[in-house]
């Protein structure tokens, strides 16, 4: 192999050794946007239904954030109108949300932690399935709600865990 050749394959090597750590350290946010329903129930326990939802997004490679809406809630059904037809899976493609409603969950997930003032409540777990206090809570009405969510929503996803913003 001459000089060349050689200088071309270790540049090739280097590249190639580049990219595997990026992939390895940032999977891509394409895929599909995951809506996992939590059961219903007064009686339900949050902690012990976030804690396996984590090791299995975290084995994907995936995001985790508890997302608490309502049915009456206008920016809350738009986000997840949006969601399941997939007009979120570009920018949240990376993240599956573990969706609650504020009504039939309430004291559910006051016991773990989850509070908000106001719904929509978007929320980073911790290991432990409680609330960190790292998330992002309500909107606007209307057909702009969706657009001032996910840009906030992405900010909260991309912090590291240490600064993420409270609110």
């Amino acid at each position: 192999m001459g000089r060349g050749s050689r200088a071309t394959l270790a540049v090739v090597v280097g590249l190639a050794a580049m990219a595997s750590c990026q992939d390895a350290a940032a999977p891509p946010r394409h895929g599909k946007l995951e809506l996992v329903e939590a059961p219903p129930g007064r009686n339900l326990d949050v902690a012990a239904f976030v804690v396996p939802q984590l090791a299995r997004a975290r084995r994907d490679h995936r995001h985790v954030v508890v997302y608490v809406g309502a049915t009456w809630c206008e920016p809350c059904t738009r986000f997840h109108d949006a969601a399941q037809r997939g007009e979120l899976d570009a920018e949240f493609g990376d993240v599956t949300f573990l969706g609650f409603d504020a009504d039939r969950a309430g004291e559910a997930l006051e016991r773990a932690n989850y509070r908000s003032e106001l719904i929509p409540l978007f929320a980073i777990p911790r290991d432990d399935g409680t609330a960190s206090g790292q998330q992002i809570e309500g909107s606007i009405k209307g057909e702009g709600a969706v657009g001032q969510i996910a840009p906030r929503l992405r900010g909260l996803v991309d912090q590291p865990a240490a600064q993420a913003p409270s609110r």
